[in-house]
């Protein structure tokens, strides 16, 4: 079930009625399915910021609720990697599947813990995601499966949160398939600096051009 809005169309996530908001351009070139991280929701200012300047390239996104509200009060499901993976799964399986996106190329866009969930949603999915971006993400926390990752993968790390980009740095030989890693200078964590964010975008938006911007879903 939907209900539309002027700028954005709202949406419950099966089979757990999660709620979602998917923004549609014109003629999409794919669609980017977002994992917030921990704490966050799909009302993430940082990530409805990047989601909204990947719609002005060509991209659907979703945003939704990776838990409950009811879920999300226990802080162990907040960390539950797999659980927030099996949801990251069940929106991607939806995508495909409803009218407005189904059809198109699926990317993942994990941010902090949710980038743990994205690989791990990745390696379960195969080839029907087609790329991979981590923003500050965790992305040590999908150790297990790293190996398994074939998905082309971008990580973005500040070069200034010098703890992530080292765990960032190590899961990197981890994963199989195509992958990056992109420091943006002098950004902390949180990417607050001036210019920081825009960066990530950039070199987000030129990864998804490549993976996904104007392929079929069906083709891979």
């Amino acid at each position: 079930m939907a209900a539309e809005r002027a700028d954005v169309i709202e949406v419950e996530i099966p089979p757990h009625r999660l709620p979602g908001l998917l923004r549609l351009p014109g003629s999409p070139r794919g669609v980017i399915v977002f994992a917030h991280g921990s704490g966050s929701s799909r009302q993430s200012p940082r990530n409805t910021y990047v989601g909204e300047a990947l719609r002005r390239r060509g991209f659907a996104t979703l945003l939704f609720d990776l838990l409950s509200e009811r879920e999300a009060e226990n802080r162990a499901n907040v960390f539950d990697i797999r659980l927030l993976a099996d949801r990251l799964v069940g929106a991607c399986k939806w995508v495909a599947m409803t009218p407005d996106t189904r059809g198109l190329a699926i990317g993942l866009f994990g941010a902090s813990t949710g980038a743990a969930a994205a690989l791990e949603a990745a390696a379960e999915l195969g080839d029907r995601v087609f790329a991979v971006v981590s923003r500050g993400g965790r992305p040590d926390l999908a150790a297990a499966v790293l190996e398994e990752v074939g998905t082309p993968t971008l990580l973005v790390v500040g070069g200034d949160d010098e703890d992530v980009l080292r765990l960032n740095q190590w899961a990197l030989a981890k994963i199989a398939g195509p992958k990056r890693l992109e420091i943006i200078p002098g950004a902390t964590h949180l990417f607050s600096e001036p210019g920081a964010l825009d960066a990530v975008i950039e070199a987000a938006a030129d990864w998804f051009d490549t993976h996904c911007g104007g392929r079929d879903g069906k083709d891979k």
